[in-house]
Formats: structure tokens, C-alpha cells, sequence
């Protein structure tokens, strides 16, 4: 005779389990989101000629230029270099926070990605 109120082969202690592990990974995904929010990713383009910083919330906090780079006649490219940097830092929030999730899922697809940290 099954048990009441529960499934048949003992499932309710495989799903209290699995309820357990899943509200672990939720404290731990929230937890490495902090961490992330506070850290500060740099990059730069053409040559350090540009430097910009970033918050893994992906906000920026800062753009450093060399004077040198900073041409009234070529406006342009130094706007070209800002984009390239701030690309950059953000592609480096994105593969950290790639590789942590995948850390944290132990590598089950479809887990790692879409999180807006």
C-alpha cells in the first residue's frame, strides 16, 4: 500500500531533497550576484589609449583617456575607442558571470545563462 499523501517508491524524501539542494543553489546564486554587483571589471582600447570601468550591475563608473588620444580634428575615433572599451568590460561581467553560474549549476544547461547578474 502507498503511503498517503505522498508517491509510491519513497519520492517524498527525493523531493525534499531535491527542495533542499534547489533552495541551497538560490542562497549561493544570490550570493555570488552580490559579489558580482560589487566587483569592478576594467578594459581598454587602442593600446590603453582608453580605459573604462564597470560594475558587475554593469553600470560605469569610470572612463580614463590619454590626453594624446583626444583629437578635436577625430572625434570619432575616440568614440569608437570608448565603445570598444565599455564592450569590452562588459564581455568580461558576462564571461565571469558565465563561468560562476556554471560553477554554480555544475554545468546543467539552460541554468547558467539569462540571469540578470
Amino acid at each position: 500500500m502507498a503511503k498517503r499523501g505522498g508517491f509510491p517508491g519513497g519520492m517524498p524524501g527525493n523531493m525534499s531533497n531535491l527542495m533542499k539542494q534547489a533552495q541551497r543553489m538560490q542562497k549561493q546564486m544570490e550570493e555570488q550576484q552580490k559579489e558580482m554587483e560589487e566587483k569592478e571589471f576594467t578594459a581598454s582600447a587602442g593600446g590603453g589609449a582608453v580605459e573604462v570601468t564597470v560594475t558587475g550591475k554593469r553600470e560605469v563608473t569610470a572612463v580614463k583617456l590619454q590626453e594624446e588620444v583626444v583629437d578635436p580634428e577625430d572625434i570619432e575615433m575616440l568614440q569608437d575607442l570608448i565603445v570598444a572599451a565599455v564592450n569590452e568590460a562588459l564581455r568580461k561581467v558576462e564571461e565571469e558571470t558565465t563561468a560562476n553560474m556554471s560553477k554554480l549549476t555544475g554545468g546543467m544547461g539552460g541554468l547558467g545563462g539569462g540571469f540578470p547578474f
